[in-house]
């Protein structure tokens, strides 16, 4: 090719490759332009596009969140204005959409309830969790740092619960308690822990589902051992004692083996563990769950 038609070609192309970024640049602008634009929910303050959403919200999201969006044995409390994954209705609407990785949160239509939203239907949604949000109060019902020094001392939770990787691993680990579960709900499964006892648990320290089962095993030889169940199949089972010692045992060689949905745990009435400390080690849990 002479290079003079080469170089030609070459000058052609430079004012092409100069419209083609400019062209991108502007694509990206009008992107961003349209991201902010929806930032804010298209239907925030429509009080049908809220009532929609409860009905949505009932069938895709109240099996984890609770009605209402108070929260369940495994979503968080939505009600709350602060929240962990999300600020902006723009974000929640990618969570609600693409769920979580690494948490119980699935993707819109994954979940095997529903049959998938669609956009303004997530909107609704949107519009209804804004509409339940009871907003943070001035100040907390209970003292945070001494909730955290009664967690880990004269209340002894620590003993049988961990918090951020440290405590005991006999009872179930609270780190993220604090931001599935009611404060409400919270102070009830410390003063009738078996009301409602966990069937199927799931905690990110354990790789399988744990219900917290009460059980106590007579060995051959006649010894007790009495704990929760950790794993179980058709001819063994594992064994958490008080102690956290691990016990597996041959089911065939057991002289007896029963199973209770009586918590392990004692239940703690206001003459063991007083109104105004228990409303501290909440505050103390809930300060954790939102981070």
């Amino acid at each position: 090719m002479p290079s003079t038609l080469l170089h030609f070609r070459r000058r052609r192309s430079i004012p092409r490759l100069i419209e083609t970024v400019r062209n991108v640049s502007l694509a990206l602008i009008a992107c961003a332009t349209v991201a902010a634009a929806d930032d804010r929910n298209p239907l925030a303050n429509d009080p049908k596009a809220a009532k929609a959403g409860e009905y949505e919200f009932r069938i895709n999201c109240a099996l984890c969140h609770g009605l209402g969006a108070h929260g369940g044995g495994r979503g968080p409390d939505l009600t709350r204005a602060q929240k962990k994954h999300t600020h902006s209705d723009a974000e929640m609407f990618q969570v609600i959409s693409n769920g979580i990785a690494g948490t119980a949160m699935p993707a819109n239509g994954t979940n095997g309830q529903g049959v998938g939203m669609t956009d303004e239907e997530i909107w609704q949604i949107i519009a209804y969790i804004r509409s339940q949000e009871v907003k943070a109060p001035a100040k907390p019902l209970g003292n945070t740092a001494r909730g955290k020094d009664l967690f880990y001392g004269d209340a002894n939770c620590s003993l049988c619960h961990m918090v951020e990787g440290k405590g005991g691993r006999f009872g179930p680990e609270l780190t993220a308690v604090g931001g599935s579960r009611t404060r409400e709900a919270i102070i009830d499964s410390v003063r009738n822990p078996s009301r409602r006892l966990a069937w199927g648990l799931t905690e990110a320290t354990k790789e399988f589902p744990q219900e917290y089962e009460s059980v106590t095993a007579i060995t051959a030889a006649g010894k007790e051992i009495k704990g929760v169940a950790l794993n179980e199949d058709n001819f063994t089972v594992q064994v958490m004692d008080q102690n956290e010692q691990i016990h597996l045992l041959e089911k065939d060689k057991l002289r007896s083996f029963q199973k209770s949905r009586d918590s392990m745990m004692p239940k703690y009435n206001a003459d063991v563990l007083s109104d105004k400390d228990l409303e501290d080690i909440v505050a103390y849990l809930i300060s954790v769950g939102a981070k």
